[in-house]
């Protein structure tokens, strides 16, 4: 991704480059708050826009316009992810986050912000992985919203009441309950080094159609999600046991030519993607415990595939 000036921006304003250089830590807000690298960009454009729509004496009156930004585009936020919860309900399949390229190292923190109990702390990593984002899901807008802010972007609870119209206490609770719900979904991950081994050790074992090796690979009770968006053809509903996930992922590369598969950094950690005919049609996170995978997490709709494809 790169930095873009938003539409209409000023080259003479002296703060322009200072209000330019929040766009990547407002990106890694609203995708964290939605899911969506789409959705983000739009909720920062939106954002930019109700800035610049400001007089240069209300901007100016601004004593931090990062603080400001922030805010419009958390309140923003809440407003895409009530209209989501209506649209996700629509959705053809199961609805999975867009999975994101890369090391995220352009995801930041709020630089300076005081930090939180250690034993709350969520690192930067483990917020954009994807067992993170699908317990996120379960959430109300307002939990989502206060847990992140908080415990990714170190946000006071009191700036935190600003954005959702609730009182400081409530904000907290917010966030202890997404906390709660965290703890219970997610657990402990595996060293990276060792989840970089299982993805590797999986790549192979489907490349030589080993149904035993993928079987030993897979936590007995693991489930396999895809996301075709009614798009693409592919399972509706999630297939459950390793021996099923294995069976079902083995005998659908035998039946389909042209694919590859390449390791490749999915939302942080170790992953996949499926190339037919040179095409990226497949990205796949994995959940890895104790050194075998307990989640896979198919994402075939095209439409979440473009940052991987460029489309």
């Amino acid at each position: 991704m790169t930095d873009q000036s938003p539409p209409g921006a000023d080259r003479s304003d002296a703060g322009l480059s200072a209000i330019v250089s929040e766009r990547r830590r407002l990106i890694g807000l609203a995708y964290r708050l939605l899911g969506s690298l789409a959705e983000a960009e739009d909720v920062v454009q939106e954002t930019y826009a109700r800035w610049y729509a400001l007089s240069p004496r209300q901007r100016e009156a601004v004593a931090s316009p990062g603080a400001w930004l922030s805010k419009v585009a958390g309140r923003i936020c809440l407003d895409v992810l009530g209209s989501a919860r209506a649209r996700r309900e629509r959705y053809v399949g199961e609805w999975i986050p867009e999975p994101l390229p890369g090391p995220e190292r352009w995801i930041g923190g709020r630089p300076g912000a005081a930090a939180a109990d250690p034993a709350d702390r969520i690192t930067l990593d483990e917020s954009v992985g994807m067992a993170f984002l699908v317990v996120l899901e379960s959430m109300t807008p307002a939990e989502r919203v206060a847990l992140i802010l908080h415990d990714v972007f170190r946000y006071p609870f009191a700036e935190i009441a600003e954005i959702t119209g609730r009182t400081p206490a409530a904000c907290r609770e917010l966030a202890s309950s997404g906390r709660r719900r965290i703890r219970a979904g997610t657990p402990p991950a595996a060293p990276a080094a060792g989840r970089a081994d299982v993805v590797r050790n999986f790549r192979r074992a489907l490349e030589n159609g080993d149904v035993d090796a993928l079987i030993g690979l897979l936590d007995p009770g693991a489930v396999l999600t895809a996301d075709g968006g009614g798009v693409v053809k592919t399972v509706l509903r999630p297939i459950e046991g390793g021996e099923r996930i294995a069976h079902a992922i083995a005998d659908l590369l035998r039946r389909v030519s042209g694919v590859t598969l390449l390791e490749r950094t999915v939302n942080g950690q170790p992953g996949l993607i499926a190339q037919q005919d040179g095409v990226i049609v497949t990205v796949y996170a994995f959940e890895i415990t104790a050194g075998r995978i307990r989640r896979i997490w198919a994402v075939r709709n095209p439409e979440k595939l473009r940052s991987w494809t460029g489309a």
